[in-house]
């Protein structure tokens, strides 16, 4: 072991500084004997340092001269043909770090070292070949090494190469790759409906986990399309169209629950959501919405039209064609610049009867639209599925690969005037005819009712819910009709505007100010968010989400209603002015409260805004009372409640040693959320509850990180003796008025929003 070392240091130093070195190294054939090695040795212990060394060599090799004699004479398929022993032990990670180092040196000159040729075709190509069988391996790191090395003979190849690695059985690779995936989607769906035998903690990072893994994979496919080559791009796209996107599409569109083998409706919305987003490409989009579409614009061929009967004959006449020309679309690859169209072999063998189940006819086709494809879901009572199912219309109508005819007979496109460049006013007729524009007005209907759901939802099913109705908005010009209006306003939008009212008598009314400014930007941002960059995970964690059940009353769950509350006005307000004015507020208009104050009793509070453990306050304006914190005895302190603008602090300070006229804080709780009661049996006693949650700390702690805080946070309680019961009423007044101050200042800061909020339900 220590001579193959010192061989491989001394060759790699001559490669580099002395050519006379590698030279000798080239005439002693050294790297035949480290063939015959491996060929006598008995032991397999030596494979894994001879690789190892083998695989620093060539990572530091930069001559061409000295990569082309290491290619050469079939010294690196020898070694990569070895019969190594991979039970057990750690021999594959030597041997594939051995394969990726050679990868990464070949290019189009070398590469044809590395390939046995007969006549014109590759019959073999040990690098290849053998790198593949560990593509599955259950080792994340050498699954990661074997695609970089794919990668980088896709990179390099040929015409033969690339002809080798798209025919049989090679070319298995890529069904194995979908395989693969189809498999990750139903492990994620488990995931998702698991039949209550996690925790739902567990399932939530389950449900992650599954998703980065298929995530993973749907990248890998990306990388492989983008090197470009149409052979690949054509093998990968009909591997996925026939192994993944059409048995999901025909499954999920045909049936809406979850039955047998096949994967839940959320479940295949988010997959192909995803795959979309991130692999997307002409050919992937244009075959997805054109078997949504499909059956869409099939209705609007048997749906008559208002008026003569030659006028519906027309009509017909122009949309048979137009799904002639539909099925021409989904056929025909963009990307393989004309030389073969896509195979679709699973489409061809069900598409018969996947149009046969839909079963409508001309009697019942208006009603029977609603139930059928994807307006099954777009219609259906889980919010859940049709927020997907419209957020998968949106990535379609939004990429700007969509086939233009497929654009402007979806009715659902900004572009529709340009896109639709023909002279035939009956395709024109039919195309503002559209099932979308014709049912819109019942989609936003269906979006709004999510928005006015009396039942408590959660805020990220109403912030997509918002997001979805302004983008279909985009589309129909015509904004809200009357009832979608009155719906909108006097029922959704007040509810909204009542539940953030309340929180102004809530435990945190001093964070609503702050709270709306960080809110107001996210919000922004998410209902300007393209549909191609919106992260599709949020369709399954609408189905993860559940409501709390216990511990609403502590200072966790208060704070999370006001946010709630907060999140839900502020879309609320958003989406009302898009709707009337057509634009979104940028920054709410509150009034700004200055830091200077004429408040006498505040100054020699010195300055509460800064008050902390062990400052020196005045006690001048301090009450006397008596408290025991926890099991200690009773001490003497003074209780100063003080408000400063939207701040306010209650302060408990024991009386200074040496000034007589001043005090040492002690501790410290916030003003909002206190609610000071008499006790009832003892009227000298005052009882004080406390916000144990600190927002700040939990969001720092939270951040990317997916975590959710315990539901069982318990708030502190302060109990203060008073000398007597008037003693005791009169700090009850005088917290309550610094706490009617605090709020006072809030409500301020929020008048211009508000007012501006009246001003535009008078518009």
């Amino acid at each position: 072991m220590n001579l193959l070392q010192s061989v491989v240091e001394i060759v790699t130093y001559g490669d580099r500084q002395d050519p006379h070195i590698f030279e000798c190294f080239m005439e002693r054939q050294v790297l035949a004997d480290f063939v015959r090695i491996l060929k006598i040795s008995q032991e397999s212990k030596i494979d894994g340092p001879l690789l190892q060394y083998l695989s620093i060599m060539i990572q530091n090799m930069d001559s061409e001269h000295a990569i082309f004699y290491c290619f050469s004479n079939g010294y690196m398929n020898n070694i990569i043909l070895h019969p190594y022993k991979f039970d057990g032990g750690d021999l594959a990670p030597y041997y594939v770090s051995f394969l990726r180092a050679i990868s990464n040196k070949i290019n189009k000159d070398t590469l044809c070292l590395l390939v046995n040729v007969q006549g014109d075709a590759v019959v073999s190509f040990p690098l290849y070949t053998e790198a593949l069988r560990f593509a599955q391996h259950e080792e994340k790191m050498i699954q990661t090494a074997i695609r970089a090395l794919v990668l980088n003979i896709y990179n390099v190849s040929d015409d033969m190469v690339y002809q080798f690695i798209s025919t049989p059985p090679v070319s298995e690779y890529f069904s194995d790759l979908v395989r693969r995936l189809s498999n990750l989607c139903f492990c994620l769906d488990d995931f998702v409906y698991d039949k209550g035998k996690m925790d739902a903690q567990k399932r939530r990072d389950g449900v992650i986990l599954e998703a980065d893994k298929i995530a993973d994979e749907l990248h890998y496919f990306k990388d492989i399309l983008s090197v470009g080559e149409p052979r690949l791009t054509r093998l990968v796209t009909e591997n996925l169209l026939n192994g993944l996107v059409f048995p999901l599409l025909f499954s999920f569109m045909a049936s809406k629950n979850k039955n047998g083998s096949d994967l839940s409706a959320i479940t295949s919305l988010y997959i192909i959501s995803c795959l979309l987003q991130v692999v997307g490409g002409r050919s992937m989009i244009n075959n997805v919405a054109g078997v949504i579409l499909y059956h869409i614009l099939n209705l609007n061929v048997r749906i008559p039209s208002e008026g003569n009967a030659s006028d519906v004959h027309d009509d017909v006449k122009t949309f048979s064609k137009c799904l002639n020309e539909v099925e021409r679309v989904i056929c025909y690859d963009p990307e393989s610049n004309g030389s073969e169209s896509i195979n679709v072999t699973y489409l061809g063998a069900h598409w018969e009867g996947f149009m046969s189940s839909f079963n409508i006819n001309s009697s019942n086709s208006e009603i029977c639209s609603k139930r059928s494809g994807i307006f099954a879901f777009v219609f259906c009572e889980d919010q859940s599925l049709l927020l997907a199912s419209i957020f998968l219309l949106l990535i379609l109508t939004e990429s700007k690969d969509l086939d233009c005819l497929l654009s402007s007979m979806s009715g659902l496109s900004e572009k529709e005037d340009e896109m639709l460049q023909t002279d035939d006013t009956s395709i024109s007729k039919s195309v503002d005819e559209s099932i979308f524009i014709r049912f819109m007005p019942e989609i936003l209907n269906a979006l709004l009712n999510v928005l006015a759901f009396q039942q408590p939802l959660s805020i990220m099913m109403l912030w997509n819910a918002g997001w979805c109705l302004q983008k279909l908005l985009n589309f129909h010009r015509e904004g809200l009709n009357g009832d979608n209006l009155l719906l909108f306003t006097q029922t959704s939008y007040d509810q909204s505007r009542v539940n953030f009212l309340n929180e102004l008598g809530g435990v945190w009314f001093d964070h609503i100010p702050d709270t709306l400014i960080t809110e107001s930007a996210s919000c922004v941002r998410v209902l300007e968010q393209s549909s191609q960059y919106k992260d599709p995970l949020f369709m399954l964690e609408l189905v993860l989400h559940h409501q709390p059940t216990n511990g609403q009353t502590s200072s966790y769950f208060a704070w999370q209603r006001m946010v709630d509350a907060v999140k839900a006005f502020i879309l609320h307000f958003q989406l009302k002015t898009f709707i009337l004015k057509g634009v979104l507020v940028d920054k709410p208009l509150l009034n700004m409260i200055s830091s200077s104050t004429n408040d006498s009793r505040v100054i020699r509070a010195s300055d509460v805004s800064s008050a902390s453990f062990g400052s020196n306050v005045s006690l001048e304006s301090g009450i006397p009372c008596g408290i025991a914190f926890s099991n200690s005895e009773i001490r003497d302190i003074y209780v100063i409640p003080v408000a400063s603008g939207i701040i306010g602090k209650l302060l408990l300070a024991e009386k200074h040693p040496f000034r007589s006229r001043h005090g040492v804080v002690i501790a410290i709780a916030p003003l909002a959320g206190l609610f000071p009661k008499i006790d009832e049996d003892h009227p000298s006693w005052l009882h004080l509850q406390i916000r144990e949650f600190d927002p700040q700390f939990y969001s720092t702690k939270a951040r990317g990180n997916h975590l959710s805080m315990p539901d069982h946070l318990a708030d502190g309680r302060w109990t203060l003796g008073f000398p007597n019961a008037r003693a005791c009423e009169e700090a009850h007044l005088v917290i309550l008025n610094e706490i009617t101050k605090q709020r006072s200042a809030v409500e301020y800061m929020l008048a211009p929003l508000l007012q501006d909020d009246l001003e535009l339900a008078k518009s």
